[in-house]
């Protein structure tokens, strides 16, 4: 328990260099309204990647329904943002979206993850179609197919790194921890985890629940930053942008997904000029990856400060004994 906090003190000094470093970019004026935008969609990128890489990653469970929960997270939040233009009434729409997208995740959990395989991938599908669908009907709350419009805007991009800092947390503790192990066992044999006595519904579950609830929160932010939403924008092709990111990055890699957001980002913003050339190149970037690096940018390779701190240690002790 001592060292994981000890780890997490030193993730949270990184996330305040990195903090300083991008207030610095705001201050001297490198960062634009134009890059702001960029650099707000790279977090909720990186937000939405974090959970699907849990599923996909560290649990083996491939899942095509990360856009419904998104959808669920983000009409929460614009309800209620709406209904009460206040940041209480924005942090009650996040809450409200956590605990729809979670009982959602449980009941759909339950019965879909004991699938494999495409099948699992199929029935995923069809629930964000579904989540996706009944929005749409519920006209008289969702105001149906025209979406909602006029959203108060409660985020800026300090939020939205301190969101990316929880959610990062949150999931590399799991990871790291006795249901994490658990977890990734699945993954590895799912047949031996289970002979061991592991309950390998109750972790896949699990894991598929954490993914929901971060995909939820991401689209809570991403609905009061972009101030207008539809039903449109959360279908099947979201749900493949999220997946490219974390296939680009490595599956099964925390820090593979925070690079692949960022960079494809970069890439999106630069190319943004191209006009209908900008998706070709973007698209043959990604197949060049895929044939040098098949297991994306890092594969399962890890920054572990784990490493950095028994470096540390070791030093002080031989210091110490000379």
């Amino acid at each position: 328990m001592k060292k994981n906090l000890k780890y997490n003190v030193v993730w949270l000094l990184i996330a305040a260099l990195a903090y300083a470093f991008i207030y610095t970019l705001y201050v001297t004026g490198v960062i634009t309204p134009f890059t702001e935008y960029t650099l707000i969609t790279i977090g909720i990128n990186i937000m939405l990647a974090l959970g699907l890489n849990l599923i996909i990653g560290f649990s083996g469970q491939f899942s095509l329904g990360h856009a419904g929960f998104m959808a669920i997270g983000a009409y929460s939040a614009a309800i209620m943002s709406v209904k009460y233009p206040t940041m209480g009434g924005f942090f009650s729409g996040i809450l409200l979206g956590i605990v729809l997208s979670g009982i959602v995740a449980l009941l759909v959990g339950i019965p879909t993850l004991r699938l494999k395989g495409d099948y699992l991938a199929i029935a995923t599908l069809g629930i964000s179609e579904i989540i996706r669908i009944v929005i749409i009907n519920m006209k008289d709350i969702t105001n149906g197919p025209a979406g909602i419009f006029g959203i108060p805007p409660m985020v800026n991009w300090s939020m939205v790194f301190g969101f990316v800092v929880i959610v990062t947390l949150i999931i590399v503790n799991f990871i790291h921890s006795g249901p994490g192990r658990a977890t990734m066992a699945i993954r590895e044999d799912e047949i031996a985890a289970e002979s061991m006595g592991v309950n390998t519904t109750k972790y896949k579950v699990v894991a598929f629940i954490i993914g929901a609830v971060t995909a939820s929160v991401a689209g809570a932010i991403y609905s009061s930053y972009v101030q207008t939403i539809a039903p449109k924008d959360f279908g099947f092709m979201k749900s493949i942008d999220i997946l490219i990111i974390v296939v680009f990055g490595g599956i099964g890699s925390v820090t593979g997904t925070f690079i692949s957001a960022i960079v494809l980002g970069i890439l999106n913003m630069f190319l943004q000029d191209a006009g209908a050339l900008r998706m070709i190149i973007y698209a043959l970037a990604l197949i060049i990856i895929m044939i040098f690096k098949p297991g994306g940018l890092l594969g399962t390779w890890e920054f572990s400060v784990k490493k950095i701190v028994k470096k540390k240690e070791e030093k002080t002790n031989a210091s110490i004994e000379r």
